[in-house]
């Protein structure tokens, strides 16, 4: 609807009269405005043709669009001028109304457009909020894992991935809290129960992260779906040999020794076992408990029924049965070939292969959920102390305490060895009257 004309006042006032400042939204001429300043133009020339005694002073005025008109300042025109300067600013209202009104049309066109386009617009994704698993009538407790962290468990190994670990962070925190009172727990029982020697530490230096180093790794999940901790002189790592539990639904174990030592650790052991290996017999083969425990199918040859063989053939069997077996646990890192340094047809050549010297087996989940499973968990971990302490003893050794060395226990081998030699020249004696 076009703007409403006003009626010029008789007698107006040039210095108090309302002048348009807006400035034009379009950079080209407007055409409106041009012919009606050429219309002003002829107007002047007509006057001044007319009144040819009557003195002119012309003024340029710069209009809104950038173009100079001639204005007319004589005393007789004041009227008309002031109506057509009036007329200029309706007009140019105007045309500002019709430019915001047409700007308005072109926002809500395209507003419009966007809401249509459903394949090209912005999309906006409401998720809900997750609750949290029920806990299904069972309570928190120190001494056990609760059933809602071993079922979380089992959703992050069927979805690995980034994603939902960020969409059930709530569940993962209240999980990883578990886990950490759990192992707050067992850490002040195993000091008391099995090992004095481990230090009082925060649960913080011996539960190892659930997140993955992928950067080397073929495996690309980024997370362990487990949880893990270990205790040892100096928390989860250190030199010296731990104890190990890992709580994994389906494939929970327990375990002890040296995993993946450094390479002069390696060279220790490797020396212990070519130099004294009369005291790697005593750790593996007459430590009835560890052998009971973590590799009780080591059942020697001469088990065998009717099989005929001396006390001393059953003894070497025995052995070589728990080494064999040993050797199966830490079959993995171990070399292909004999080390740098060592014969291949030596006796113990099975042990100097290794990399790893770790006694370790699995459980049942139980022994993270029920309420005895503390106990059990405190009777595995007692099994694997004489042979935790004895590689300690070796790699990380006490001051003072040189056991590995000392002179009483290398005579008794020295004899050990002399009576194995007698025994052996004499059942050969034996088998040649036999024959």
């Amino acid at each position: 609807m076009p703007a409403r004309k006003r009626n010029a006042s008789l007698t107006p006032e040039p210095s108090d009269r309302r002048r348009s400042s807006r400035i034009s939204l379009y950079s080209h001429k407007n055409s409106y405005v041009e012919g009606e300043d050429s219309e002003i133009d002829d107007l002047v020339d007509d006057r001044t043709s007319g009144r040819g005694k009557r003195a002119k002073k012309l003024s340029s005025i710069k209009s809104k669009n950038g173009e100079r008109r001639v204005a007319d300042d004589s005393g007789g025109s004041d009227a008309d001028a002031y109506q057509e300067d009036d007329e200029d600013d309706e007009n140019e209202e105007g045309e500002d109304n019709e430019e915001e009104s047409g700007l308005e049309k072109n926002h809500r066109g395209r507003s419009d457009h966007a809401n249509s386009d459903s394949d090209g617009g912005p999309r906006r994704t409401f998720v809900p909020h997750k609750k949290l698993r029920d806990l299904g009538g069972v309570s928190y407790s120190d001494a056990t894992v609760h059933p809602v962290t071993m079922d979380f468990l089992k959703d992050l190994k069927a979805n690995n991935r980034r994603e939902w670990l960020k969409d059930n962070d709530a569940e993962f925190r209240r999980a990883q809290q578990d886990w950490l009172t759990y192992v707050e727990s067992l850490s002040t029982r195993l000091a008391a129960e099995a090992d004095d020697t481990l230090p009082e530490l925060p649960a913080k230096d011996l539960i190892f992260r659930v997140y993955r180093d992928v950067r080397f790794s073929k495996n690309p999940q980024p997370y362990k779906p487990y949880f893990a901790a270990s205790w040892s002189r100096t928390g989860k790592k250190g030199p010296y040999a731990l104890y190990y539990v890992h709580c994994e639904p389906g494939n929970c174990l327990v375990g002890g020794g040296h995993w993946y030592p450094d390479n002069e650790a390696i060279r220790v052991l490797r020396a212990s076992i070519d130099e004294r290996p009369h005291r790697w017999r005593r750790a593996l083969v007459e430590d009835t408990r560890l052998r009971n425990t973590f590799f009780p199918t080591a059942t020697p040859k001469s088990g065998k029924k009717g099989a005929k063989v001396s006390s001393k053939g059953a003894a070497e069997d025995d052995e070589m049965a728990a080494k064999k077996a040993f050797f199966k646990l830490n079959a993995e890192g171990a070399l292909k070939k004999k080390p740098l340094g060592y014969s291949a047809d030596h006796r113990d050549i099975e042990l100097l292969k290794l990399r790893n010297f770790f006694a370790h087996k699995k459980v049942p989940d139980s022994i993270f959920t029920d309420r005895d499973g503390q106990d059990k968990m405190i009777e595995t971990v007692q099994a694997l102390v004489p042979f935790v302490t004895f590689l300690n003893r070796i790699v990380r050794p006490d001051p003072g305490d040189n056991s590995d060395s000392e002179e009483g226990e290398g005579n008794v081998t020295e004899e050990e060895d002399v009576d194995e030699e007698e025994a052996e020249e004499a059942e050969e004696e034996d088998d040649d009257e036999h024959e």
